[in-house]
């Protein structure tokens, strides 16, 4: 991999980590095009996915500063509450972490196929979240916060776009959108450090580099998903509060064709 293509895939990577189009989805697209595969390919992965969560803690430093405040009050609060929602939520990807792991990374090596197939799920889920019309929720709760977090945890599938699932299953289940974006970027943070995480200790254990990738090519890559991740993560919160996720489903549904069509070409 060289600078040009790791700050073509870093750009890729901020912005669709927070557009509902699946950012693993498209990082699949772009390393079978630029033809990066294997080590070399879950390195540069796991810099960027990094990345992105920097440039969320940049744009929902309140927030974050917010839960902490209230957390270390030591009481049931407001924050205590809502931490312990994004603590629920972080069960069904655990545990998919923690049995599944192998198999999903398998199933990133399959091809576009998969690809294709779910970012045509993704628009289908995307066009349901738009035309329902639910009773409204003041607050998410334990109960939808775990729903989410199963949506989340079926988005480890290349092309099943994360931000899309969890934002899409909270209209459905009648949480105000004012809410949904800023919640769904906050309870992917300890899933994605802790991944990087084990797969560095993996990789430390294996006695391996970082797949032979270059220094290079991972800052820039880095710098890359960082600022397009801050403008995306801020620009993402504004389009969810209008309610214009159609124009996503629609993108998804076309490049979901386009990609299967390509897989058998």
């Amino acid at each position: 991999m060289d600078w040009l293509q790791a700050l073509v895939l870093g750009i890729v990577q901020g912005l669709t980590e927070y557009l509902p189009v699946s950012s693993s989805g498209h990082l699949a697209i772009g390393s079978y095009l630029f033809g990066i595969e294997g080590e070399e390919n879950l390195a540069f992965t796991v810099v960027v996915h990094v990345a992105t969560v920097m440039s969320t803690f940049v744009i929902l430093w309140s927030e974050i500063a917010w839960l902490l405040k209230g957390i270390f009050k030591f009481e049931m609060n407001d924050e205590t509450k809502y931490m312990l929602n994004i603590v629920v939520s972080m069960i069904p990807i655990g545990i998919v972490g923690v049995f599944f792991k192998d198999t999903v990374e398998e199933i990133f090596g399959s091809g576009l196929l998969i690809v294709g197939i779910m970012l045509l799920c993704t628009a289908t889920l995307l066009t349901f979240s738009y035309y329902a019309k639910p009773r409204q929720k003041a607050k998410i709760g334990l109960r939808d916060a775990f729903i989410i977090g199963l949506a989340q945890a079926l988005a480890v599938m290349p092309g099943l776009s994360r931000s899309g699932s969890t934002i899409a299953t909270g209209l459905l289940l009648g949480n105000k959108k004012e809410n949904l974006a800023q919640f769904s970027f906050l309870m992917v943070i300890p899933p994605i450090l802790g991944e990087a995480l084990l797969d560095v200790l993996k990789a430390v254990k294996g006695g391996e580099a970082f797949g032979g990738i270059e220094a290079l090519p991972l800052a820039v890559g880095f710098i890359a998903a960082f600022v397009s991740g801050c403008l995306a993560c801020k620009w993402m919160i504004n389009i969810v509060k209008k309610g214009k996720l159609i124009y996503f489903g629609i993108y998804c549904a076309i490049a979901g064709a386009i990609t299967i069509l390509c897989n058998f070409i």
